[in-house]
């Protein structure tokens, strides 16, 4: 059992009907973001306190497999220049580390800025701190998966029949 690094485009060839699971994975916690059959949509899933790195890896694992997960698309904390710091290398090597766990096909998806955009918008909705801390790193996946579900729904080839009507 090994899974791959692999550029989001291979996601494409995956089981219909599959879904996939968005991780922001912190320092303390693991946010965790399911899509829906279709990969449109993403929703925040629950969060994992993290322990040491095998029970992280057991519960995420469990959590695909109770879901029938067929990949995971990981954020990757660049620095806003794009360069990568200590967070990249911390999730390179969790990666490292997780792949021959699993046959799950891994995508790395830019999340600079998602942290940031959930926060704001919790802030919009007038949340309180307390309850801002409880969700934001499920929020946090859920942006990160669905910047990648948008991005699949892009590269996806146009059904038959769909094509514009030319006059």
């Amino acid at each position: 059992m090994t899974s791959a690094i692999v550029p989001l485009e291979s996601f494409l060839d995956l089981p219909a009907h599959a879904r996939l699971l968005g991780l922001d994975l912190g320092t303390k916690t693991i946010g965790l973001a399911l899509s829906d059959v279709e990969r449109r949509i993403a929703t925040p899933l629950e969060t994992i306190q993290r322990v040491k790195f095998g029970v992280d890896a057991a519960a995420l694992l469990k959590i695909a497999a109770k879901y029938s997960v067929a990949g995971l698309v990981i954020g990757l904390p660049l620095n806003m220049d794009g360069s990568e710091g200590p967070r990249v290398q911390s999730t390179r090597a969790f990666v490292r580390n997780l792949s021959p766990l699993t046959d799950q096909p891994i995508v790395f998806w830019d999340e600079r800025m998602s942290t940031l955009a959930v926060t704001r918008t919790l802030l919009d909705a007038d949340a309180s701190r307390a309850k801002r801390a409880a969700v934001v790193d499920k929020m946090a996946a859920a942006y990160i998966l669905q910047g990648a579900l948008d991005r699949l729904a892009r590269l996806a080839p146009a059904p038959e029949g769909d094509e514009e009507f030319e006059a």
